[in-house]
């Protein structure tokens, strides 16, 4: 999940809620831009964070059970490659679901999980030391999308990146590829990485996953106008508005946007705001990738792809990568 940076708090004008200047700042300039579109990572305040890990289980959603299965065969062969006594270090870890798998199979020296939402973050760590009582386990709260300082104690100990779920979709090609290398900074050359990467696939199956028959979806991305009313004085009717998914084939994924349902006014931080009916303010993508595109994004970031593997349907992938020396030339 994509979350953002942890900046410092000002208090919000009509509670005592913190105030992140980065969110209010992000939030005003896409609520300007025509048409309107506001950065997916602050989708993910606590209850959305608890929202989307509602998604996971809703019956549409086949990335998380598609993913999780994939794990379960293919983490022992990573292991194989990798070797024993890596730190893994996972990269937006929120309920750190899917991590039990890779780390009983991998037998690491530590587990740095990295999350945005501290509270989150902690309460999945206490639940993975229930779990591994004997493993190290070091949370970072940070923002992911630079590069992060890790615990002394991993500093020169060979790492394994882990980044599931198919985070990496949320972005576009340049910000994947800015990513990419964020993380090869921070976990240095000879490391390897562990990243899913959804396929392109029929929109029959796709646009169901993002707008599942229950509203859980819905309730996620509407979720983002209830946390702007919170924590940014805003008054914008919430239910003047309605979740929206829809499948871009030129770009390949899918877009989720907030349509309003009649022209509205509102105001946020005290500026003022109008949209019409139909008007959309674009909040998330997933992008899809083929084989080659994934393995070019990876290049791109100065990660070697070494392994893949895929489920029988060819619906998911997951693929291991390595920070091999960069070369000036061929």
């Amino acid at each position: 999940m994509l979350k953002p940076e942890a900046d410092t708090a000002e208090q919000s004008g009509n509670d005592s809620t913190p105030v992140d200047p980065a969110f209010r700042a992000d939030v005003l300039a896409g609520l300007s831009l025509e048409p309107k579109a506001i950065q997916a990572r602050w989708l993910y305040d606590h209850r959305g964070s608890e929202l989307f890990e509602d998604i996971t289980d809703v019956p549409e959603y086949y990335p998380t059970r598609t993913e999780t299965a994939l794990l379960r065969e293919t983490c022992p062969k990573v292991a194989e490659i990798a070797g024993k006594g890596r730190a893994v270090v996972e990269f937006g870890s929120g309920s750190s679901a899917k991590t039990p798998i890779l780390l009983e199979a991998s037998d690491p020296s530590a587990y740095v999980p990295i999350d945005i939402s501290g509270d989150f973050l902690r309460a999945s760590a206490d639940a993975l030391r229930d779990t591994f009582p004997a493993l190290p386990i070091h949370p970072v709260e940070g923002d992911f999308l630079k590069p992060i300082a890790l615990p002394e104690s991993v500093r020169d100990v060979p790492k394994l990146g882990f980044f599931p779920g198919s985070t990496i979709g949320n972005m576009t090609a340049t910000a994947g590829v800015d990513l990419l290398r964020a993380m090869r900074t921070s976990l240095g050359e000879g490391s390897l990485l562990l990243i899913g990467m959804d396929r392109v696939k029929d929109p029959s199956i796709l646009i169901p996953a993002y707008d599942d028959a229950g509203g859980v979806t819905a309730e996620f991305n509407l979720n983002l106008l209830r946390r702007i009313n919170r924590e940014l004085d805003g008054d914008i009717p919430v239910d003047a508005f309605r979740h929206k998914a829809v499948w871009n084939d030129n770009l390949a994924r899918v877009e989720m946007h907030l349509e309003a349902l009649e022209d509205v006014d509102f105001t946020v931080c005290g500026q003022h705001f109008a949209m019409k009916a139909g008007e959309t303010i674009h909040t998330e993508n997933s992008h899809k990738y083929g084989p080659r595109d994934a393995r070019l994004l990876l290049r791109s970031g100065n990660w070697t792809p070494i392994a893949e593997w895929t489920d029988a349907r060819d619906w998911f992938a997951l693929i291991l990568a390595e920070a091999k020396p960069v070369r000036p030339a061929p």
